[in-house]
């Protein structure tokens, strides 16, 4: 079923795929043909707090050969919002757009996973070979915070980890899809200050809004179940709830690591990203460093993640094993790469999928790429 929406731009169209799982929302280019090759196939995965809304100046500035969906996920969007069981960590959401695929007839893609969709299009390949993966900002390994470097856990409840690590008056304005500016905890504020790096600004801000603002907010989905912990901050990760399956104890630190085979990764994240960073602003841990958290036990207690540390270590023994990869570092810019830096990190892709350029070959294990705001 194909469905109008103001906020949808020109060329573009949704529908909704009524799966045996689940009903999954997808939008697509009107004139892309469904039997596109799956080498120039490409499914575009958004992240938390957000929709398929987001990728529409990139899907309309793509090759007019290629074949792009962009899929919801769950609680998402369009994407009917069942309860996420955070017990089976992403598994969820890959499920769900694998069905999504089989009702697209797409076998395998090329993958682009931004935030939360990074993370879920690494489980995706897990369950069907993925032609390549390209992670934007993507989490670590080991989940949003309560580890150290090598993953090792801080609690065994995952304390400062979960649900409760969402702002409970940010999810209040999430709920009453408010889009005014008048709070530091409103989801416009905290998109420009969380999000995005100081001084951007999009004439299409309204239409990342508005998908900030799809985000279900009912039992199950966002943030999840909240369970009280004997270790400070006082909280850890539930049951149930999207936030609480990035917790470490549920999230499957191994996925990226057991890959067979393993597709050609590219790794592409922002300089000044304050979500996924060596001292993360969701973290409590680094927040209590700051002072910010009031009673911080120490860092010996409860040391902040290091997610890049994390991620550099993971991305070395992929290439180790066999995989290779592609390190692009866009100086400036925030947690939104496609965002900010979009015909950047367009051309990155399409050389990451053999469409322009030629491949070294032998193809180098990892290779990092420094790029000035100004690129």
């Amino acid at each position: 079923m194909t469905e109008p929406t103001t906020d949808l731009f020109d060329g573009l169209v949704a529908r909704t795929l009524d799966t045996p799982r689940i009903a999954v929302r997808v939008i697509e280019r009107a004139s892309d043909d469904p039997a596109t090759p799956a080498e120039r196939t490409l499914v575009l995965l958004h992240g938390l707090l957000s929709s398929s809304l987001i990728w529409q100046p990139f899907m309309e500035d793509l090759p007019s050969d290629l074949r792009v969906v962009a899929v919801d996920l769950r609680g998402f969007g369009g994407t009917e919002g069942l309860p996420v069981d955070a017990t089976r960590g992403v598994a969820d959401f890959a499920e769900d757009v694998a069905a999504a695929l089989d009702a697209l007839e797409v076998p395998t893609a090329h993958l682009v996973g931004w935030d939360l969709g990074a993370t879920v299009a690494i489980a995706l390949a897990r369950l069907r070979p993925a032609l390549s993966l390209t992670l934007l900002a993507p989490f670590s390994p080991f989940g949003l915070g309560g580890t150290r470097r090598d993953g090792t856990r801080l609690t065994d409840d995952d304390a400062g980890c979960g649900a409760a690590t969402a702002n409970p008056e940010f999810v209040r304005r999430l709920n009453d899809r408010d889009s005014g500016t008048d709070s530091a905890a409103s989801p416009r504020s905290v998109f420009r200050s969380e999000f995005v790096a100081s001084g951007y600004t999009s004439s299409d801000e309204d239409v990342w809004i508005h998908a900030m603002l799809t985000t279900s907010t009912a039992p199950g989905n966002y943030p999840g179940e909240v369970v009280s912990s004997p270790n400070w901050p006082g909280t850890a990760a539930g049951a149930t709830g999207v936030l609480n399956a990035l917790a470490p104890r549920y999230l499957d630190a191994d996925a990226l690591a057991s890959l067979d085979p393993k597709p050609p990764v590219l790794w592409v994240r922002g300089s000044l990203d304050a979500i996924v960073a060596d001292g993360s602003f969701l973290d409590p841990n680094h927040l209590g460093a700051l002072g910010i958290a009031p009673d911080w036990p120490g860092a010996d207690v409860a040391p902040a993640q290091p997610m890049i540390a994390q991620l550099t270590d993971a991305f070395a023994a992929y290439a180790a094993s066999g995989g290779t990869v592609q390190d692009v570092v866009l100086e400036g810019v925030g947690h939104t790469p496609h965002l900010e830096r979009p015909s950047v990190v367009r051309r990155a892709i399409l050389e990451a999928i053999g469409y322009i350029g030629a491949a070294q070959n032998p193809a180098p294990p990892t290779e990092a790429i420094i790029l000035r705001s100004a690129d």
